[in-house]
């Protein structure tokens, strides 16, 4: 039943989300063949035929999730909120060092491996973002050495 009133509440909102997609959302050029106005109507397409499918045919499992989990799922969701706060202030390379080392320590890493892999991950994200495919990111604390 839950599946159902899921899935109800989704192609609700995919449609809304498709009418403003294919209606309002206007680019003055489109430069490539997917451009802004293309990947909103995929978007609202696809979420429309997923919450059909569940519709349709719900999930005979329960969804049992134990309490640890529970506390794993909020403690993310309190991080990327954080992550969010913090991304222009901070810069991406901090911001996205800090979340990831925090996030690999919940998948049980070990604190050496959690710092090695927010600083891999913050660096190596800039590198092939900002300097690869020249977008634009924040550089916050950093701006000096960039």
């Amino acid at each position: 039943m839950a599946d159902r009133i899921f899935g109800t509440i989704v192609l609700l909102v995919a449609v809304v989300y498709g009418v403003v997609a294919f209606t309002v959302i206007k680019a003055p050029f489109q430069y490539d063949p997917l451009g802004p106005e293309s990947w909103p109507r995929i978007l609202a397409v696809c979420a429309v035929l997923c919450s059909l499918y569940v519709l349709i045919r719900p999930d005979e499992l329960k969804f049992g999730v134990a309490g640890r989990v529970l506390t794993r799922i909020g403690i993310v969701v309190v991080l990327l909120i954080a992550y969010a706060h913090f991304y222009e202030p901070a810069g991406f390379i901090i911001a996205t060092a800090i979340f990831c080392g925090i996030f690999s320590r919940l998948f049980s890493a070990t604190y050496k491996e959690s710092i090695l892999f927010g600083i891999a991950t913050g660096v190596l994200g800039y590198i092939v973002c900002a300097l690869l495919l020249d977008l634009n990111l924040p550089k916050g604390l950093l701006a000096a050495i960039l």
